[in-house]
């Protein structure tokens, strides 16, 4: 990549280089021996984020690593993860299988102290926990009947989070003594969220509302 382009990939997610590989560096291949799976780069894509430990090793600085009968150096860790680590170093692009859980790829960006990859998983994680958490609430609804010297309190005792909806005459009566009664049927509703575990319910019902 030249001149620090930023590019987006299919989500929206790449890394800009800032900073250019070290001079001399272009054309010098290097062999790594990732838990038995050769993979063959450049000096120039390791050395793409200098802080990493792929920069460091194949420059020397202070790490030592042994090497097989080819030459490659030998790297004790899943060669399943660090393909997706070196196509980013190639071109600033995240890209994976769609089996391949994110988050191994982000166990191997931290051991190797890859800063702008650690931070785009990161985020892509964040973003699929976000989306898990904000869906709409289902509304479960309740109807009570009562009489209607009961509605006063029946309302002033409601809690939990039901909330009263709507009222309904149904037209009959009771006679307690000498006085007559009228029926209604009070609707109430009430919010549930989704949670990672699943929807928690609670079924519609009708309930008689006695002293």
């Amino acid at each position: 990549m030249e001149g620090g382009e930023e590019m987006q990939d299919a989500v929206g997610l790449r890394c800009t280089w800032d900073i250019p590989p070290p001079a001399g560096t272009q054309a010098k291949w290097v062999r790594l021996n990732v838990g038995g799976t050769v993979f063959l780069t450049t000096r120039q894509t390791l050395c793409r984020e200098q802080k990493s430990f792929l920069c460091r090793l194949c420059q020397g600085e202070e790490l030592q690593s042994d090497r097989d009968e080819t030459g490659a150096y030998l790297i004790d860790r899943d060669p399943t993860y660090f393909g997706p680590i070196l196509n980013f170093l190639r071109h600033g692009k995240l890209v994976l299988d769609k089996d391949m859980a994110e988050e191994g790829v982000l166990e191997e960006a931290e051991f190797y102290n890859i800063g702008p990859l650690i931070r785009i998983i990161k985020d892509r994680l964040e973003e699929k926990d976000y989306t898990v958490t904000q869906v709409p609430p289902k509304h479960v609804y309740r109807v009570l009947q009562c009489q209607e010297e009961e509605l006063t309190q029946m309302v002033s005792t409601m809690s939990d989070g039901w909330r009263f909806e709507q009222l309904v005459n149904i037209g009959s009566s009771y006679n307690y003594g000498n006085e007559d009664q009228t029926e209604f049927l009070c609707v109430v509703s009430k919010e549930l969220y989704n949670s990672p575990n699943g929807l928690s319910s609670e079924p519609s019902h009708k309930a008689k509302v006695r002293p």
